[in-house]
C-alpha cells in the first residue's frame, strides 16, 4: 500500500476526534481558540477530540463550518476535508517518535538494572543472619 492509497482520515485510520484535531491544527487553531469560536467549554472540545463525546447536530454544523470541512468528512472521513499529510511531515513525526521510543527504552533498561540491583541487595539482607 502506498501513501497515496492510504486514507489518513478514513474510518480505518482516524476517529471523529482525530479528524477534528487534524482540521483544527491545519488551521493553526488551539483548542482554546476553537472552543471560544464555538461558544463551548474547553473540556467539551477536548471530549470531542478524545472521542469521549460527540457534538449535537447544531454544533456539528458549526464545527464543520469553522474548520472548513464537510459534516460527512468529520463523521466518516469521506467528502470535503483534509488531504493526507505531506510525506516530509510524516517522516519528521516518525523520526521524533522513534527518538522518543529509543529514549524510553534506554530509561527502561536503566530502571530494570536498578531494580535488579535492589532485588539483589534485598535478597542478601534476607539471607544474612539476624543480629
Amino acid at each position: 500500500m502506498t501513501e497515496h492509497d492510504f486514507d489518513w482520515y478514513g474510518p480505518d485510520a482516524a476517529t471523529f476526534g482525530d479528524r477534528i484535531a487534524g482540521a483544527r491544527q491545519a488551521l493553526n487553531l488551539t483548542q482554546e481558540e476553537l472552543a471560544s469560536r464555538l461558544g463551548i467549554r474547553l473540556k467539551t472540545l477536548q471530549g470531542w477530540e478524545n472521542d469521549l463525546s460527540e457534538p449535537r447536530a447544531n454544533r456539528l454544523s458549526m464545527l464543520a463550518g469553522l474548520l472548513n470541512v464537510s459534516i460527512s468528512w468529520l463523521l466518516t472521513g469521506e467528502g470535503e476535508g483534509l488531504d493526507a499529510p505531506e510525506s516530509a511531515a510524516v517522516e519528521s513525526d516518525m523520526a521524533a517518535i522513534l527518538a522518543e521510543m529509543r529514549e524510553m527504552k534506554s530509561q527502561m533498561l536503566r530502571s530494570a538494572d536498578r531494580l535488579g540491583r535492589l532485588e539483589k541487595r534485598l535478597r542478601a539482607m534476607g539471607a544474612a543472619p539476624a543480629e
